[in-house]
């Protein structure tokens, strides 16, 4: 919660500043206000309190009456919450509300579209650290919404050796081991590669995760043959709408896909006064 509520109050801030003159100039102080938050397409919701917190912190005495959960999917047109209070308070959180709560629902709803592409399939879908900067609790949150999963947060809470790590380690089996030697044993060791010999090194040095780094399909399926088990394969790089199923059809365990949370399009939804 004291991570949201200081991206929350850093936004409120950036929006009020001195205070909203438009307001200010034409809402009469103590102004009793009523609104809606009406989905104006279909989506999957994500977010909600997440805009419920924005009122509370905007001042006091406004009221937030959730209709629909996180996780849902709305058709347009549906009513997603009442606020009441004060106008003014009300006319002062409705951007910061709404900002965040249609870009995590953008990312909801499009996370909800590849996990629906690759059913039946024993692919997972993770997103990746490719996420708006001081956002990423939210943005990760709504992947969960949309159905999938997440890869690590921050550099802090999983070790991937990624080229350019292998290049200034001097190496896949050098980094492997010196990661081995370095790391607690709670945490899995996960390794980028680029063809099949760099996977078979992987597999030789004891890599946990092995990273399939823009492969193409017959590619992909002879690095799931050659890993056979040993290792929990991740497929990444090139992935898409229109690609996706067949890169989880090769058998890989994992799908990371940086465009849940940077190519996304945030949801319609508006505050309308009652």
């Amino acid at each position: 919660m004291f991570e949201i509520d200081r991206i929350i109050q850093t936004a409120l801030q950036e929006d009020i500043g001195l205070g909203d003159v438009t307001t200010l100039a034409t809402v009469a102080p103590g102004t009793p206000g009523r609104a809606q938050l009406v989905a104006k397409e279909d989506f999957v919701l994500a977010g909600i309190d997440v805009a419920a917190r924005v009122f509370r912190l905007v001042g006091d005495g406004v009221a937030f009456e959730k209709i629909i959960e996180d996780g849902r999917a709305v058709d347009r047109g549906q009513v997603l919450a009442w606020i009441k209070g004060e106008a003014a308070l009300l006319l002062q959180g409705e951007r910061v509300a709404l900002n965040l709560l249609q870009r995590m629902s953008g990312i909801a709803t499009l996370t909800a579209q590849y996990v629906r592409a690759v059913e039946g399939t024993r692919a997972t879908l993770v997103d990746t650290r490719k996420t708006t900067p001081g956002l990423r609790v939210l943005e990760k949150y709504a992947v969960r919404m949309g159905g999938g999963r997440n890869h690590r947060t921050s550099l802090y809470d999983g070790i991937l050796i990624k080229e350019n790590h292998i290049v200034a380690a001097g190496g896949i089996a050098v980094a492997i081991e010196r990661a081995r030697n370095r790391a607690p044993h709670t945490l899995r060791i996960e390794i980028e590669t680029q063809n099949l010999t760099e996977v078979a090194e992987a597999l030789e040095a004891g890599a946990d995760i092995i990273l399939l780094d823009n492969m193409d399909i017959p590619m992909l399926e002879d690095a799931v043959r050659l890993i056979d088990g040993r290792a929990l394969s991740e497929a990444s790089g090139g992935v898409n709408l229109d690609t996706v199923r067949g890169i989880a059809e090769t058998g890989v365990d994992f799908i990371s896909v940086g465009a849940l949370t940077h190519s996304y399009r945030s949801a319609d939804i508006s505050m309308l006064f009652q």
